[in-house]
């Protein structure tokens, strides 16, 4: 079998059934050290199957894996949102409201604005998606920091320190040494999914387990905690396939 550098997408035929055609799947092979059995994950980012693969286990392993599951992987590929790529008149949702992109490819190169409920970028257009993505990161900032500090102040907590990352499958989280990180594509949902997701992870700074004491904390915080992460459930997906 031929070997494929690790993280970059082999295509491997499938067939999901006796009568259905085989499809290339995109597949990426991630060797791991303490993975004890190996195991499949669709990236929803990326849109590929990644097989986990312990050290005593080859792609062979990980071929037969996917073949017994195949309908399983043809399924939730094709249950994956569509790609939404950012580029001259695409609509990027800020607090859930469609922006558009608009590009000035006269204006000087420069960061993305916000202006009049649109997004304005000049410069070259290879340069506009990455553009666009340092502003929703930039903006996800500055509407995540001053909720950060509402709760935290209403608990008597503070958090070490407050992260923003591109994460796969968390929205959040609290680390054990009190570092809040959050998903930036939370400032692509409503406001009040944010603040959900950030009253939760701040709740977790005074008790850092799921108790009733935590969850009446939340319900003060967040009073709509639970329809936030209904909506999550619903869109977070699409959010997630959005550049």
């Amino acid at each position: 079998m031929p070997r494929h550098p690790a993280g970059r997408p082999e295509a491997v035929r499938l067939r999901a059934g006796a009568a259905s055609p085989a499809l290339a799947c995109p597949v990426r092979w991630r060797p791991l050290a303490r993975a004890r059995h190996v195991s499949l994950r669709i990236d929803p980012v990326a849109g590929v199957v990644v097989v986990v693969l312990p050290p005593q286990a080859g792609r062979r392993a990980g071929l037969a894996l996917l073949r017994r599951h195949a309908e399983w992987v043809a399924r939730e590929m094709a249950a994956l949102a569509p790609r939404r790529p950012l580029g001259p008149g695409a609509l990027v949702p800020l607090g859930d409201v469609p922006h558009p992109i608009l590009h000035r490819p006269g204006h000087p190169a420069g960061p993305a604005e916000l202006l009049g409920g649109r997004i304005l970028v000049g410069g070259a257009a290879e340069a506009l998606p990455r553009r666009v993505l340092e502003l929703l990161r930039a903006e996800a900032g500055r509407r995540i920091a001053p909720r950060v500090r509402r709760h935290a102040a209403a608990l008597a907590v503070a958090p070490s320190a407050v992260r923003l990352k591109d994460t796969r499958s968390r929205w959040g989280s609290c680390a054990p040494d009190g570092t809040l990180a959050f998903s930036w594509r939370l400032v692509m949902a409503p406001g009040w999914v944010l603040d959900s997701v950030v009253a939760h992870e701040v709740a977790h700074l005074s008790e850092r387990n799921h108790s009733p004491r935590f969850w009446a904390q939340l319900g003060r915080l967040a009073p709509r905690h639970e329809g936030a992460r209904e909506w999550l459930r619903r869109h977070g997906p699409g959010l997630l396939r959005i550049g």
